[in-house]
């Protein structure tokens, strides 16, 4: 911590029982510890902040049992008002604190007030937080893959420590993650998808997904919008399917062909086609809401008076293709489901 983070929390340590009923109001006092479920001010008794120092123990010190999370006030602040940068954090214990707050922001800056959990402005700030992908656990992982992409595309950050919490346990714990924006056709953030990753490698040498329940996550507004793998606009030809590792191997082989990832097989039913678009490839993945997320799409681009058109894998999905069949296979398979006039300007000679 820096200086002025360590005195706030020393300060605020010093007033840790009305901390505690200030921002975590459903727990209650036993003895010389408040007891609530976690640091988020769920109900509960799993959590435990010490009031008073003891024996060089600080005040507002706390440890979550179930989790094995533990911190300081400034936490609790934190996770229990939903913020995430962290002037706001310091701004919040400052007010509480009866502090003077730091001198305002130069002019044009505007500070947003704290994000709704899991709405469009918390994907846009977490989003903010992370950091391109190149040299990260990210690049790493979707290299594994069999992913090859550009480290500019735009879409596509990496966050070392996003939180993690297993629906079942409660347990909560921060997980390197690749975060994939979710953007409507005007390129603003309406929401993202965390894919946690091992910070270790798997058996076969590679980063993979975090041995957890479920690996991957979305936040915020989906329906409609989608992760976009080039330009979202304007082009006449498309591509769009349910999984990102599905269309992000569909874009390692035809890099040119502007693709979307709903994140769904209900959301690819919903995706907002882009004005001027007037022929549509869907990939397929072999599961039955998939095929219906196929089919209401397929039935929307025509009442559209968009061409849609199946693109259909030889195993399971395309990234089981290019992983176990290659990049050359694929790009040939491929090329027999394409129209001519797109095999020509989207997959290599062949």
């Amino acid at each position: 911590m820096s200086g002025s983070a360590s005195e706030l929390a020393r300060r605020l340590g010093e007033h840790a029982e009305a901390a505690c009923r200030e921002y975590l109001s459903n727990g209650h006092r036993f003895g010389n510890y408040w007891m609530v479920g976690d640091v988020r001010n769920t109900r509960g008794r799993s959590m435990h902040v010490r009031l008073k120092a003891v024996g060089g123990k600080a005040a507002g010190r706390w440890v979550d049992e179930s989790s094995g999370e533990y911190g300081d006030l400034l936490d609790v602040i934190e996770q229990s008002c939903g913020l995430v940068d962290f002037r706001e954090v310091a701004d919040e214990a400052r007010r509480f604190l009866s502090m003077p707050l730091p001198p305002p922001q130069p002019l044009g800056s505007h500070r947003q007030p704290a994000a709704t959990r899991g709405s469009p402005d918390a994907a846009r700030r977490l989003f903010a937080m992370s950091h391109p992908i190149a040299g990260t656990l990210a690049e790493r992982y979707l290299a594994g893959r069999g992913i090859l992409l550009s480290t500019h595309e735009r879409a596509l950050r990496f966050h070392p420590g996003c939180y993690y919490r297993d629906l079942v346990t409660g347990e909560t714990r921060t997980l390197p993650a690749l975060i994939a924006a979710v953007t409507s056709l005007d390129g603003r953030i309406t929401g993202l998808q965390r894919t946690y990753l091992s910070s270790g490698l798997d058996p076969s040498g590679k980063v993979g997904k975090a041995p957890v329940a479920d690996p991957r996550r979305s936040l915020g507004h989906l329906l409609g919008n989608g992760i976009w793998l080039g330009q979202q606009s304007g082009a006449p030809v498309m591509a769009a399917g349910e999984g990102f590792e599905t269309m992000a191997s569909l874009r390692t082989v035809m890099p040119a062909l502007p693709l979307a990832a709903a994140t769904s097989a209900n959301h690819l039913a919903g995706l907002i086609f882009p004005p001027g678009c007037r022929r549509l490839y869907i990939a397929a993945d072999a599961d039955a809401a998939g095929r219906h997320g196929i089919e209401r799409l397929s039935q929307r681009a025509g009442e559209a008076g968009i061409l849609a058109l199946v693109l259909r894998p030889q195993l399971g999905d395309f990234n089981d293709d290019l992983r176990h069949l290659g990049q050359a296979h694929l790009a040939a398979w491929l090329r027999d489901q394409l129209v001519p006039e797109d095999d020509r300007l989207f997959l290599p000679p062949g």
